[in-house]
C-alpha cells in the first residue's frame, strides 16, 4: 500500500476518533470517578513519555545530562518554582553536567 494511504488512513482513523467522543453522554464525563481517572491516566502518561524520553536514545537505555535536568527541574516543581524557573534549572543542570563531561 502507498505511504499517502497509509497516512490518509490514519488521518481519518484519528478524526473518527475525536468524532466519538462527542458522543460519549454527558453524565459519564460528569461523574467524579471519571474525572478522577481521566486525570489520573494524564498523570502516568506523561510521566511515562518523561522517562523514556530521559532515558531512551534509540533503541538503548542510556544515563546522561538528561538525568540532571530532570532531577533538577524535579526539585524545583517540588520547591513550587515558576514554570520557568523550572525550565532553567533543568537547562542549567543540563549544562553543567556536559560542562563536567556527561555525555
Amino acid at each position: 500500500m502507498n505511504l499517502w494511504l497509509w497516512i490518509l488512513a490514519a488521518c481519518v482513523i484519528s478524526y473518527l476518533t475525536k468524532l466519538a467522543g462527542y458522543l460519549v453522554p454527558a453524565r459519564l464525563m460528569e461523574n467524579p470517578q471519571m474525572t478522577r481517572v481521566a486525570g489520573t491516566l494524564t498523570i502516568g502518561l506523561l510521566a511515562s513519555l518523561t522517562a523514556v524520553n530521559t532515558f531512551s536514545t534509540g533503541q538503548a537505555l542510556v544515563i546522561d545530562a538528561r538525568l540532571a535536568a530532570l532531577v533538577a527541574a524535579g526539585v524545583a516543581l517540588w520547591l513550587r518554582a515558576p514554570f520557568l524557573v523550572v525550565v532553567l534549572a533543568g537547562a542549567g543542570a543540563a549544562a553543567v553536567a556536559r560542562l563536567l563531561g556527561a555525555p
